[in-house]
């Protein structure tokens, strides 16, 4: 009886201790997810912030934004450097009225509501996509370049 009491008491314990783990926030490329915290944070750190971005409302409340497609991740430490959050983030395109056209080796998206209209998004190699892409691109490299440590 003992044994197993210790046992019980062993398991609490570590789930106790254990930070929310190993699930994952799927999210669609421009648009964000409000996330709320077991504690208060006190440092956020995103992966790759070329993929997602995140917004710190207050203490306990992120705001979650796809900012390109991937996979990456989200960790979160309070005031004694605990993790409290580790969670992977997934970015991902909307299928909501959105229709990909392959023309030979090119690629046309549009988006279908009520009317389609092209909507160039990233891999497109067409002259429509390079004349609306420089914003993002250039938001994309200085994302990247944020993530690298000083002195790269």
């Amino acid at each position: 009886m003992r044994r197993i009491l210790s046992l019980v008491v062993a398991v609490t314990t570590l789930a106790v201790a254990l930070p929310a783990v190993a699930q994952s926030l799927s999210i669609r490329i421009d648009q964000a997810a409000r996330l709320g915290l077991s504690g208060t944070a006190r440092d956020v750190i995103v992966g790759n912030p070329a993929v997602a971005d995140v917004t710190v409302i207050d203490g306990r409340n992120l705001i979650v934004t796809g900012k390109g497609y991937g996979i990456t991740n989200l960790i979160v430490v309070d005031g004694r450097g605990r993790t409290i959050l580790d969670r992977q983030i997934i970015v991902s395109a909307s299928d909501d009225g959105r229709v990909t056209m392959y023309r030979g080796p090119g690629l046309f998206n549009y988006s279908c509501s009520p009317r389609c209209e092209r909507t160039p998004m990233p891999g497109e190699s067409d002259p429509v996509y390079q004349e609306h892409a420089p914003p993002y691109t250039a938001a994309a490299a200085r994302a990247a370049g944020a993530a690298r440590p000083q002195g790269e």
